[in-house]
Parts: C-alpha cells; sequence; structure tokens
C-alpha cells in the first residue's frame, strides 16, 4: 500500500497536472510536494539570485513559497493537505536521495524553462531510470 507520495513540483503545468493526479489516485496517502531550487550558478535565474543572497536557505524558501501556495490551493480543492518542502541543489540528486522516504514519486513529464531542459535534461527520465521506488509519469 502506498502512504507516502513525493511529488516533485516548480511552476510549470505539467508538475501541477502530477500532483492533481497524486491527489486523484492515492486519496489516503500522504502527498509532498518538493521544489527543487536549483545550486547557484550564472546558468539560471533562480541560482543567480540565490549566488547574491546572504542566507540562501532564507531565499530558497522565498523562491518556493509560491510553487508552495499553487500546491496548497490544488489540494483545498480536493480538501486535503499536502506538505511542502524545498531544497536546494541539483533537481535530479535532490528528488533521488528524497525519494528514498516515500514508497512512490509521481513527476510531470517536464517542466521549468527551455534553459532548464537543456542545461539540466530530462529531469522526469533520470528519475525514472534511477529511483529506488515506483515512479509514475504524468502527462
Amino acid at each position: 500500500m502506498i502512504e507516502r507520495v513525493l511529488v516533485p513540483i516548480d511552476d510549470s503545468e505539467m508538475a501541477l497536472r502530477a500532483l492533481r493526479y497524486a491527489l486523484e489516485v492515492h486519496p489516503e496517502a500522504e502527498i509532498t510536494a518538493y521544489h527543487v531550487v536549483g545550486e547557484p550558478s550564472g546558468m539560471m535565474a533562480e541560482a543567480t539570485r540565490l549566488a547574491l543572497a546572504e542566507d540562501i536557505r532564507a531565499e530558497a524558501e522565498e523562491l518556493g513559497a509560491e510553487v508552495a501556495a499553487a500546491a496548497d490551493d490544488m489540494a483545498d480543492e480536493y480538501d486535503r493537505t499536502v506538505t511542502t518542502e524545498v531544497a536546494v541543489g541539483h533537481p535530479v540528486g535532490q528528488i533521488l536521495a528524497a525519494a528514498e522516504e516515500f514508497d512512490a514519486v509521481v513527476i510531470g513529464t517536464h517542466g521549468g524553462s527551455l534553459a532548464d531542459r537543456l542545461f539540466v535534461g530530462n529531469v522526469a527520465e533520470k528519475v525514472v531510470r534511477q529511483s529506488p521506488v515506483p515512479v509514475t509519469v504524468v502527462r
């Protein structure tokens, strides 16, 4: 029985579809919406913002607040609550590390900007290939 589901989420439509799917298919499970803010680098806007911040963790939480609010709004539609967590680092590595504490992962097929997909690669594909738990990919 699946009791804990990890849903990696960003501000993309596909991530919200994955969250909706998890809420519908796993009505009794504890759902965690997991937002990973990229490591500081010159490549992406969020990461650059982190690189300039005095308190990286506080800045990451602020960046994740909008995503968390969207997750909470969707959970309200189902009269449910979701736990939201924000991590800093490489999305694939952070998702795989977090997945070890869950029974399943539900992830959107893609998300983020074109630059994210070009520089980071297909996060969903890498998670499917390396996850320690079953993964459902939502389109």
